[in-house]
């Protein structure tokens, strides 16, 4: 069955995007600092090329509107999978060229569920701090895959800025090198 993960490089003060991040400038300033460690965007070797893969290869993806939006929900494709966006807003008329793209009105479990069943035996590549900070509030979120950047960025968006009570984790794999420290966790349920 299909897992949901969240997917997201962080500075090491919980930034996930720099400052004036808005539709002109996507992920802030300096947001290419926090993928440095993805390199040349070929498949890195050893536990890092693993990684890649498990990032490479939904069964489909979920999206904040935020996320998707402001990149024009990737041209209709990333990775070749569904995508699905939680949204009490009707899509701007630039979906309709989009049929990978299914705006989800009834809320964020539902989006999820959605998700999963396309996604059959692969995970759900989860996408935006909103989106994440929702699924974790309803339980819909599995697993965190967080790329901690040895950068402190003192301003931005922070991943978890808003959460609704504690979450408890679980630390299923750490991977360390120079440029990040991947560390996957499991949330407790």
């Amino acid at each position: 069955m299909a897992a949901s993960v969240l997917f997201m490089s962080m500075s090491l003060d919980g930034y996930i995007a720099g400052p004036n991040d808005e539709v002109g400038n996507p992920g802030g300033d300096a947001f290419d600092r926090l993928h440095e460690w993805y390199g040349d965007f070929s498949r890195p070797s050893g536990a890092v090329g693993e990684l890649w893969d498990e990032w490479n290869t939904p069964g489909s993806i979920l999206a904040g509107r935020r996320t998707v939006e402001q990149i024009d929900h990737w041209g209709g494709d990333n990775h070749g999978v569904p995508i699905f966006m939680p949204s009490h807003r009707p899509p701007g008329p630039s979906v309709a060229n989009y049929p990978l793209v299914t705006y989800v009105r009834d809320g964020i479990e539902n989006a999820m569920a959605r998700a999963k069943a396309a996604a059959g035996d692969l995970n759900v590549l989860v996408l935006g701090a909103y989106t994440a900070q929702r699924a974790l509030e309803t339980g819909a979120l599995d697993e965190l895959q967080i790329h901690r950047i040895p950068v402190l960025f003192g301003g931005g968006r922070r991943l978890f800025e808003v959460l609704p009570a504690r979450i408890e984790l679980e630390i299923v794999r750490v991977i360390d090198t120079p440029d990040a420290t991947h560390i996957r966790y499991r949330v407790r349920r």
